[in-house]
């Protein structure tokens, strides 16, 4: 898949991006000239994806397109977990293997993904297949003193050991250990200790366990990615990213494992995407208040919700509801019908363009997608006034850094996505209001939209009525 074949050579990059280890925004730039090598901590694999998990998966494909649009290569990796606590526990629940769950659920996360537009990962490890790298990790930790095998069998990433435990999350120890409670029989020297290898519990299925140095049993989740990350890049990426709730403990313990082990810093970038809310209230599974993303595409096309999630910066909170949506399937058929009335020009990104450029700067400041798409209405704005083909062109192209824009336009508009009676109204009050602030531009446009998408508007002295039409 080459998404990005028409884009000209762009201008020097200019890329800041908000590194939240240092809490600040910095020039970006990889360390291996012209390659960026990123990291994304994927999904634990023992139910079908939410749309937590398609808002960190489009986050981070939006970031590698426009790395890819900036003229650099990318190595994109997302991993994995096909072996945790839950996939074991679900896996019981159904009278399956493991094997089989997690192969289920994979095929399900790709059908998905693949239906929001998402870009398939450079490489997609799979945590039971790099057991042997996490093992020789842990075995160096134990070299170095900062892990230990507790009476129980498990062995123990010793935190107090290592300098510099919790500058990713900005907390000390002692703020970490307040109100922490651990049962005296797990036998850690400290309660902030994280499991690196846990031994296998008579009670476990026998594709749960791996025979190692510590004895039988399984990997912990966060040395996991700590092995697949170092065995895949380097011991040092240019981005490490996921969802804000992986900050701590997670990368905080993938910090302590890899710097702990090599000695040298993780990630030069820490990037973490923000949380979906409902009803401003996080969204996640222990609350019962989340969407599958198979839910979701079943009211809504998979453009319209790619729009919703894309329209929001990254970092910020994003709040579902039916009224977000609806509104985000408005706009984007006002996009799309810019394109269907002016067919669009084959045509390659002049960076020197206002709106390019605009688009440009707007990416290049922590990839600002909200403005991006402002700059997108703009020049949707412009190509209704202008009827330019090559306008349109440069529409559709820089939708294409976001992944959007590129269905045909008619087809778009046609394929199921009419508006209801609520919607039409909402829209001819729109257009109302735009003339009475003698906004005859927008009101115009606003019965052109409607008409591409086959509704009629009819003035007279008693209001706006409106028809269907072919």
């Amino acid at each position: 898949m080459k998404p990005l074949a028409w884009l000209k050579s762009p201008q020097p990059m200019t890329l800041r991006i908000f590194n939240t280890l240092s809490r600040s925004v910095e020039a970006f730039s990889p360390g291996e000239p012209g390659h960026v090598r990123m990291y994304v901590c994927g999904m634990t694999v023992y139910d079908l994806c939410h749309l937590g998990h398609a808002r960190s998966m489009m986050a981070f494909d939006v970031v590698r397109r426009w790395f890819e649009a900036s003229g650099l290569r990318v190595t994109h990796v997302r991993n994995v977990t096909d072996i945790d606590d839950k996939i074991i526990k679900r896996a019981l629940e159904n009278g399956e293997s493991i094997r089989s769950l997690t192969r289920r659920m994979v095929d399900a996360l790709h059908q998905d993904a693949d239906a929001l537009g998402i870009l398939r990962p450079t490489h997609e490890p799979r945590a039971t297949e790099h057991v042997p790298s996490m093992l020789a990790l842990i075995g160096r930790l134990q070299e170095k003193g900062l892990a230990y095998q507790s009476g129980d069998g498990d062995m123990n990433y010793a935190v107090r050991k290592f300098v510099g435990y919790g500058k990713l999350s900005g907390k000390s120890l002692d703020e970490l250990r307040a109100g922490e409670r651990v049962a005296v029989a797990d036998g850690k020297t400290d309660p902030l200790d994280f499991v690196l290898w846990k031994s296998a519990k008579p009670t476990e299925p026998a594709d749960a366990k791996w025979d190692s140095p510590f004895g039988l049993g399984r990997p912990g989740w966060h040395i996991e990615c700590s092995a697949m990350c170092g065995q895949l890049l380097g011991q040092t990426v240019d981005i490490h990213g996921g969802g804000a709730d992986l900050q701590f403990p997670h990368h905080e313990n993938e910090i302590a494992q890899s710097e702990g082990a090599n000695g040298v810093p993780l990630a030069r970038f820490w990037m973490h995407n923000g949380f979906v809310t409902r009803d401003n209230e996080k969204m996640s599974k222990s609350l019962g208040n989340f969407f599958t993303i198979r839910e979701i595409l079943a009211r809504y096309d998979a453009q319209t919700l790619r729009f919703f999630i894309v329209r929001s910066h990254y970092r910020s909170a994003l709040n579902y509801s039916d009224a977000h949506l609806d509104d985000a399937r408005q706009a984007l058929k006002r996009l799309y019908t810019s394109l269907a009335a002016v067919p669009p020009q084959a045509t390659e990104i002049d960076w020197r363009n206002n709106y390019a450029a605009r688009f440009k700067a707007a990416m290049d400041e922590d990839f600002g997608t909200p403005e991006a798409v402002s700059v997108l209405f703009d020049l949707a704005s412009e190509v209704n006034r202008t009827r330019s083909a090559e306008l349109s062109g440069l529409l559709k192209a820089l939708g294409g850094c976001l992944g959007l824009l590129q269905d045909d336009a008619r087809t778009y508009l046609q394929s199921g996505a009419a508006l209801d009676d609520d919607a039409i109204a909402a829209l001819i009050a729109q257009r109302a209001a735009a003339k009475a602030a003698k906004n005859f531009a927008e009101a115009d446009r606003i019965r052109q939209d409607l008409l591409a998408q086959g509704i009629a508007l009819k003035d007279s002295a008693a209001g706006t009525t409106w028809e269907a039409v072919q």
